[in-house]
């Protein structure tokens, strides 16, 4: 069993799934980074001085119950949903340009000069024997 588990951890599929999770996880970190301390400063400063994570609708205000424990505030935080959104098209939009490079970088797989299918080369006989039956009898039928 052991030997058998060492078999499927160490095969490529394996190993290179686990390296795309630990660069994706750091590369999540980077675009986060890049949405909240890059990009939406500036968004937030042009619609004026607006900290879209702060931006949020509160159901009911924090207050404390009989017991003297705290009970948090009830909040829709639509602004922590907007910089999610951005973070999601910014990852979409940078996955969509790196599978775009290597589809070009791969090389085109070349149709091999075979010929046509069997399906045309059917298709071709039947048009014939239609054409030839429509010259011998004038009607596109074939005879009875």
């Amino acid at each position: 069993m052991i030997s058998e588990f060492k078999k499927f951890a160490m095969r490529g599929n394996v190993i290179d799934l686990a390296v795309g999770v630990v660069i994706g996880a750091a590369f999540g970190k980077i675009v986060t980074s890049l949405v909240a301390d890059i990009i939406m400063p500036p968004i937030g400063l042009l619609i004026g001085n607006v900290d879209f994570s702060d931006l949020a609708i509160t159901l009911r205000e924090a207050s404390v119950d009989a017991s003297g424990a705290e009970v948090p505030a009830v909040v829709i935080a639509y602004g922590n949903f907007i910089n999610v959104v951005i973070q999601f098209l910014i990852v979409a939009f940078a996955i969509f340009m790196l599978v775009r490079a290597i589809n070009r970088l791969a090389p085109k797989k070349e149709e091999e000069a075979k010929g046509p299918s069997e399906d045309v080369l059917l298709l071709r006989e039947i048009r014939d024997t239609l054409k030839a039956n429509k010259a011998e009898t004038g009607s596109s039928l074939p005879p009875a």
